[in-house]
């Protein structure tokens, strides 16, 4: 029989679902979508010359489906540019471009460069020139909500028919850079559409596309329709018309569409206000009443704890202020620490890092988890670690490993990780009976993973942290040997600020530093995309570049991989264990990506953007590598000043800076 005071939950859960669900659909169905930059508090000649620019823009979208310009004389010159759908009229595309300018001013305040995405055009602007510069970071996927029964078969009918409009807009010079066109799939028709903004070069847009099509059948190939929105380029399927002669606009007579959507809009509206006063009742009601019994709760903790210099202070009184935020503060008891790894048991210790060691836990409800004892007490107060610890918890990606909470208990501090069963790369990529369990396949997922979680890291995470000791036992796998990365964030973790970093001692990898970092204590996320470089080139030769040693014939795996190249002999360094798997001419192109990232000269490496196009595309022409950097050291000296291009520090570990 269920308890009476049970119902009353029962029903608020459930008429919170249906009110998220209705939300949720409210708030993905329409445009706009932006991408904005942090917020600069621009000088009011860049303000005056971007209201100068959209005006421009504004004037010439009753002409042109697609133009550029900037505005202004350096360092305020404002660059900008629209693109509308080519199917469109002009005088669709000129009120589109108008709206857009409006909401790019109110979704991206005082921001240098922002992008906004409406449902038939799409409008940006910069204080950098980006005309004719390719540009696939930040894209966004949107699905059609109603999934397909055979997805598999589905995707592949998709796939070749987005290819071929691909060909079609790039190369085909008449095309203007936009394609369209129907196939078949089982009794339905299939509707795709392809449009480059027309400053790209032919390559360039056929990169863009292919990216594109790459990112959006691996994400939602499920469902029966979706977009992708990009800086650079656009793309759409459905299995309905929505262009050209095709087009059912909303206010069509010819199914009332237009009317039926506006009428269910007005519908979830209404219920969806009535919910939220209902749900507003009931929370401000049992608030109140568990305020009132919480309130002698705590005046008896507090009386308990009596003097503040108790240990236990830190402990009950993180556990006072955040117990009605459990959910969004993942903090664990250390006698519940205790318990999951059998009091720190020599058994269940997993490894030694470089901030301490690895335990191995199960909790309480059975779940199994890693948990770092971190030997070098942070220099910053509890609230501090605290704060940068939630920060670092909201970075999410498939190839990070997740950090789930943490514990403070004095001076002891623990971080709670999700558990990895397969190890780290090391463990599998060093040894030569287990190197075989990584065939080709795997090991081109575990390359791929890791340039994505790095790419995260760089540019697509709500902060920008480089992670300065990128090498093979950082990366953890998981039951299908999917590589993620760990230990980003320490630096932040352990040193709080930039400015207080000063006092971290923490030195760097032998073979995985990169020279102007070992020499000089200058890292930059180029530092990141070398120490990426060498973990490639042992990945695919099974060999590691610390403590190399060839027959005297070079002084590193970089040096001896680089002469090989040049000899055109690189297939000697393959992993004997590869023969059978290995595709050789995909192992020359991927040693040839990973001689280009370990570049001497910083500037000549490329971005993790461009390696993962690299990766992820045949089509792009590689340059010539030039000298890699054969040295290697380490060095503890530091005077840090910032995360970008130039800084100086002897940390090994993460640096963060805000996005």
């Amino acid at each position: 029989m269920i308890h009476s005071h049970i119902v009353p939950k029962l029903i608020r859960l459930h008429i919170l679902y249906v009110f998220l669900a209705l939300l949720l659909n409210l708030a993905y169905a329409d445009p706009p979508y932006r991408n904005c930059s942090n917020t600069d508090n621009y000088a009011v000649s860049f303000r005056n010359n971007l209201n100068n620019l959209l005006l421009s823009l504004s004037s010439n979208a009753s002409i042109t489906k697609f133009y550029n310009t900037s505005i202004g004389n350096d360092p305020d010159r404002v660059y900008g540019l629209y693109m509308c759908l080519d199917f469109f009229t002009n005088e669709t595309c000129r009120d589109c471009i108008k709206t857009a300018s409006q909401d790019i001013l109110k979704l991206c305040p005082s921001t240098m460069e922002a992008v906004v995405w409406e449902e038939n055009c799409q409008l940006r602007y910069s204080n950098k020139s980006f005309f004719g510069k390719l540009d696939v970071t930040g894209n966004i996927p949107l699905d059609n909500k109603q999934n397909i029964s055979q997805p598999e078969e589905f995707r592949s009918v998709v796939k070749v028919k987005l290819n071929n409009l691909t060909q079609q807009a790039a190369f085909n010079v008449s095309a203007n850079m936009y394609a369209t066109g129907e196939t078949a799939f089982k009794d339905k028709t299939i509707y795709a559409l392809v449009q480059c903004t027309r400053d790209l070069s032919a390559n360039d847009c056929n990169l863009c596309l292919q990216s594109a099509t790459t990112d959006i059948l691996s994400i939602y190939y499920y469902s029966i329709g979706a977009r992708l929105l990009s800086r650079s380029c656009y793309l759409r399927y459905e299995l309905y018309p929505f262009y050209g002669d095709t087009f059912n606009s909303p206010g069509s007579p010819q199914k009332g569409g237009g009317q039926m959507k506006i009428w269910m809009i007005i519908v979830l509206v209404v219920v969806s206000a009535c919910l939220v006063i209902v749900l507003l009742g009931s929370y401000v009601y049992c608030y109140m009443k568990k305020k009132g019994k919480n309130g002698n709760l705590e005046q008896g903790r507090v009386q308990y704890i009596g003097d503040p210099t108790n240990l236990d202070f830190h402990h009950q009184h993180f556990q006072g202020r955040y117990k009605s935020k459990s959910q969004e503060f993942p903090y664990f008891d250390l006698a519940s620490i205790q318990v999951a790894t059998n009091n720190f048991c020599d058994s269940n210790k997993l490894g030694q890092g470089g901030f301490g060691p690895v335990y191995k836990g199960i909790l309480s409800d059975g779940k199994e988890v890693a948990i770092k004892r971190l030997s070098c007490y942070s220099e910053q107060g509890s609230e501090e670690f605290t704060n940068e610890v939630l920060l670092i918890m909201k970075l999410q990606h498939k190839n990070l490993v997740r950090l789930l909470g943490f514990c403070i208990y004095g001076e002891e501090k623990l971080l709670v990780y999700e558990f990895m069963p397969n190890n780290s790369l090391d463990v599998f990529l060093f040894d030569p009976r287990k190197r075989a369990e990584l065939n080709w396949t795997k090991r081109l997922n575990i390359i791929t993973g890791i340039a994505r979680g790095v790419l995260y890291l760089h540019e697509d995470s709500r902060l920008r942290i480089i992670h300065r000791d990128l090498k093979a036992s950082n990366v953890l796998l998981d039951y299908d040997m999917n590589p993620k990365i760990s230990d980003f964030g320490m630096a932040r973790i352990f040193a709080g600020n930039e400015g207080e970093a000063n006092t971290a001692t923490i030195v760097g990898t032998y073979g995985y530093m990169a020279p102007e970092y070992a020499m000089e204590g200058v890292y930059s996320i180029k530092s990141d995309v070398f120490s990426f470089g060498v973990l490639l080139l042992e990945i695919i030769t099974g060999k590691k570049n610390a403590g190399f040693h060839q027959s005297k014939r070079a002084p590193s795996l970089l040096a001896y991989a680089w002469q090989l190249w040049n000899e055109g002999k690189a297939l000697e360094l393959l992993d004997p264990s590869l023969i059978e798997s290995c595709n050789e001419d995909e192992y020359l192109r991927y040693m040839h990506i990973g001689l280009l990232c370990v570049q001497e000269d910083a500037c000549e490496r490329p971005t993790m953007s461009a390696v993962v196009v690299m990766l992820k595309s045949e089509t792009v022409t590689l340059s010539t590598p030039e000298r890699p950097a054969f040295a290697m050291g380490r060095f503890t000296d530091h005077c840090e000043t910032g995360p970008d291009c130039v800084s100086v520090n002897g940390l090994s570990i993460s640096n963060i800076g805000p996005r």
